[in-house]
């Protein structure tokens, strides 16, 4: 019986971990220290990646911004003062990098979302609210 695993189990080595797995350097920190101004958009501006932004946008943005973007959501009308009009030239007169950074990292009352939306995910969303510009003006 002493020489069952469940008795020893700390003699045991531990598996070895693949690399990759955990960040250990870089990640959120390198966002933080970028200039936002300075971050390019990865994604083409393309329909389809309009579409995948506005399928995350629905999973994620569309509960305080609005199924318009118009900051009219359901949750966001307890808000005080309302969530931003995404088509609003004021928010669209930013950067690519810049609309990432705040929803990634938050700002004012607007959650941080980095442990919510991938980063691609978050180009996609960008890409979205740039379709509502061409479609605002």
């Amino acid at each position: 019986m002493n020489e069952q695993e469940t008795i020893r189990t700390y003699e045991q080595a531990a598996p070895e971990m693949p690399g990759g797995i955990i960040p250990a350097f870089g990640g959120l920190e390198i966002l933080r220290n970028a200039n936002p101004k300075d971050l390019k958009n990865p994604l083409p501006l393309t329909s389809q990646t309009v579409e995948e932004g506005k399928a995350a946008y629905g999973y994620f943005c569309i509960q305080c911004h609005g199924p318009q973007a118009d900051g009219r959501g359901t949750v966001g009308q307890s808000f005080s003062p309302l969530p931003a009009n995404l088509a609003d030239p004021q928010v669209q007169a930013q950067s690519d990098g810049e609309i990432l950074a705040k929803i990634l990292l938050g700002f004012n009352r607007h959650p941080p979302l980095a442990t919510t939306v991938s980063e691609e995910d978050t180009w996609a969303v960008v890409n979205y609210l740039r379709s509502l510009r061409k479609k605002s003006s």
